[in-house]
């Protein structure tokens, strides 16, 4: 049986990820996961398709919640008070309107500074009901569609071995970006056969494959473009009708619980293979 071999939460979209040994899952997801977000000053989305370098931000978030801090290696730490009560401006993620609630000028001005660019930083408000798509809908932040993505090792070794045989270094697991990483399967793609599944007390529902952009092509320690690879060798035998090439999958929380690392993940139904 499967079980959580890491748990990892991106409390600010695009930044990088923090461990957790175990977390509450609420119904967007893994602790404060993409509840901020970095946006220029009309409040369009910033991510590492354009702006690389947020990677090599680490975001820290105080044990109430009350409290962001930011680092950058070579760059005095940022500390504030996170504000959920200001007004709120609307945002764009992906072109769809949102609404957010801007942490002040002083965030602005770091980011700014260590991004190169002009930059507010807008959290979720605590009244955002998006709705995430999917065969199993749920809700999230500013995810770019549901609050979980799983991705087992059985399919990121495949991955890598794939790429060593063509002569290519393999790749480590934070080009990929999950929330969960499940270690006991042995066949690689089972994730995309789940349809629900229990762990640590939640319920967890298959919305859709994870369909992988250039984000897997920034180096996740320098915040470079580092491509072709992995998407050359993904596109060799993961194309999925919707378009492009897919590799783990998207969940919806059906049922919040306590998640912990060592936890048995049970598939309580499932699906067909996806088309090869």
């Amino acid at each position: 049986m499967p079980v959580v071999a890491e748990l990892i939460t991106y409390p600010v979209k695009g930044c990088a990820g923090v461990p957790l040994a175990e977390a509450g899952l609420t119904p967007a997801g893994l602790p404060h996961d993409r509840s901020f977000m970095v946006v220029s000053d009309r409040g369009v989305y910033r991510t590492q398709r354009t702006d690389p370098r947020l990677a090599v931000i680490r975001p820290e978030v105080s044990s109430d919640g009350t409290q962001l801090i930011l680092h950058q290696q070579g760059v005095e730490s940022l500390r504030i008070e996170v504000d959920t009560t200001s007004p709120r401006r609307d945002v764009d993620l992906f072109g769809q309107p949102f609404r957010g609630i801007d942490q002040g000028g002083t965030a602005a001005g770091w980011l700014s500074e260590v991004l190169g660019t002009d930059c507010r930083l807008v959290r979720v408000p605590p009244e955002h009901d998006r709705v995430a798509d999917g065969r199993i809908p749920g809700t999230s932040g500013y995810a770019d569609s549901s609050p979980l993505h799983i991705l087992s090792l059985a399919t990121f070794n495949d991955l890598n071995e794939r790429l060593v045989a063509v002569g290519k270094p393999p790749m480590p697991l934070t080009r990929f970006r999950p929330n969960i990483v499940l270690d006991g399967w042995r066949e690689p793609l089972t994730e995309d056969r789940v349809h629900r599944a229990e762990v640590g007390g939640a319920e967890l529902g298959f919305a859709k494959l994870a369909v992988r952009c250039a984000v897997t092509m920034v180096d996740q320690e320098t915040g470079a473009k580092d491509g072709p690879e992995p998407l050359r060798t993904l596109a060799s035998y993961r194309r999925v009708p919707e378009g492009g090439v897919a590799f783990g999958s998207k969940f919806s929380v059906v049922r919040t619980g306590k998640l912990a690392v060592g936890d048995a993940f049970t598939v309580t139904e499932w699906t067909p293979p996806w088309p090869s």
